[in-house]
């Protein structure tokens, strides 16, 4: 490595690399999630638990209960999760009530999980019953978005710890309203956007927070696949009939009556009504792990547009793309598509170097005007899975009460986005957002 005279402060960028470096093995190491989901990382979480017994009962460091609201594709794969996680011993986690609207799915869910359980798991049409109980110390939230805001302000209230799925919320009015109420609780919601817990964004923010990059001027990141015949296409159950086995108008919930459509039950993402499609489903996820690194503070302007070109027959549109503004001098692009695989790679412009987050290589590469100040830098990664490192983090919530990883103020930044871009691709105009009043307009 040259030896370049630093002359921009007592601690170069190149310092700073260094000691990351060391500490982290890489600032951009991922073979180690922030979470970690091994037995070992949960013994040691379990004995700092263990040293303040006086702040929740006796039985949650040992065992977390948790009542599940939703139990279709998401809700389903969370609960075998769960259960092989306790299998290994990583969590111990049991679930004596879930709730779904669905009598045919509930049914299915309630005999498989009291098999793998030893014990009857008690069933719901109605999750406020499932709220009642005194034996739940957490809920998991997997249902359709526009019930994501009610649902968590009832859970909080009812002194449940709260796993909400991604977005966190349908519309902004819904995410502030959640925003507020959380303030200064003492239950704890987490809002599951796994990729929080790769170590890299967590390195980055470090990175950026002591200048490395300079002003970080331009990102860029995507979330792009190719359907073929359409995104979101899921099996329709056809044996399910509204008011024999289905609630359909406890299903609609807050968003109103609705003449029922089988189509919109089960391939709810496909419509605008009920869903931002490729923002809430996709998008969210690569945001807000760039937010947090980023550390830019709230959007202040948004503008997207949107379009049909392959699945026309989507209400939704397949291909987004969107431009955000932010309080501290940044704008990020984004780019979402369900009609093609190749999107944008991952990355943060300073106005000294440059970060490169896709891959499983890192870079920190300089601009050339400042190679004499920093040097190029390679760092080698390898995945874990974000999603059981995010659940083990909630429960550690639950028995410690430590902060999330994924916290509803993160949240509720990148639903300014994909609300502000939603109304943007269907109004044709852009709009800011004023984090003094936290208010959106038309601009």
């Amino acid at each position: 490595m040259k030896n370049k005279k630093n002359t921009r402060g007592s601690k170069s960028r190149r310092d700073f690399i260094k000691s990351t470096a060391a500490t982290t093995a890489g600032i951009f190491l991922g073979s180690q999630a922030v979470v970690q989901s091994t037995a070992s990382a949960q013994e040691a979480a379990q004995n700092k638990a263990d040293e303040k017994p006086k702040e929740f009962p006796a039985d949650r460091r040992d065992e977390v209960r948790l009542g599940i609201i939703g139990c279709g594709g998401m809700g389903a794969a969370h609960m075998v999760s769960f259960l092989n996680m306790r299998d290994k011993k990583i969590d111990n986690v049991t679930m004596p009530a879930i709730c779904d609207v669905n009598q045919r799915r509930l049914e299915s869910n309630l005999g498989s999980t009291s098999k793998r359980q030893g014990f009857k798991v008690e069933g719901y049409a109605d999750y406020r019953k499932l709220l009642e109980r005194d034996d739940i110390h957490a809920v998991l939230i997997a249902t359709p978005e526009h019930w994501h805001a009610q649902m968590s302000i009832d859970a909080l209230d009812a002194g449940k710890d709260v796993y909400v799925e991604k977005p966190m919320t349908l519309r902004l009015d819904d995410a502030l309203r959640l925003y507020r109420f959380a303030q200064g609780r003492k239950e704890k919601l987490m809002v599951g956007t796994q990729y929080l817990t790769y170590q890299k964004y967590h390195d980055a923010r470090k990175l950026i927070a002591e200048g490395g990059i300079g002003h970080p001027t331009f990102s860029q990141t995507s979330y792009c696949r190719n359907s073929i015949n359409g995104e979101w296409l899921y099996g329709i159950d056809k044996e399910l009939k509204p008011g024999v086995n289905l609630d359909w108008d406890a299903w609609c919930g807050p968003l109103g009556p609705a003449a029922w459509d089988t189509e919109v039950y089960h391939r709810w993402r496909r419509y605008s009504k009920w869903s931002t499609g490729i923002m809430g489903d996709l998008l969210v996820h690569m945001m807000t792990p760039l937010l947090y690194a980023l550390d830019a503070g709230w959007p202040v302007r948004v503008v997207a547009t949107g379009g049909h070109y392959v699945d026309k027959a989507m209400d939704n549109h397949d291909q987004v793309n969107i431009t955000a503004q932010f309080e501290k001098d940044h704008t990020m692009i984004v780019a979402g598509s369900t009609c093609n695989q190749y999107g944008l790679e991952e990355m943060i412009r300073g106005h000294e170097a440059n970060l490169f987050l896709s891959g499983g290589q890192g870079v920190l590469r300089p601009e050339p005007h400042f190679v004499e100040e920093i040097d190029e830098q390679r760092f080698q990664y390898e995945g874990m899975d974000p999603h059981n490192a995010i659940r083990h983090d909630f429960f550690q919530c639950v028995r410690t009460r430590k902060e999330p990883i994924s916290p509803v103020e993160w949240a509720t930044r990148i639903m300014v986005i994909v609300d502000l871009a939603t109304r943007s691709m269907w109004k044709g105009k852009a709009y800011g957002f004023d984090p003094e009043t936290m208010t959106a307009r038309a601009l």
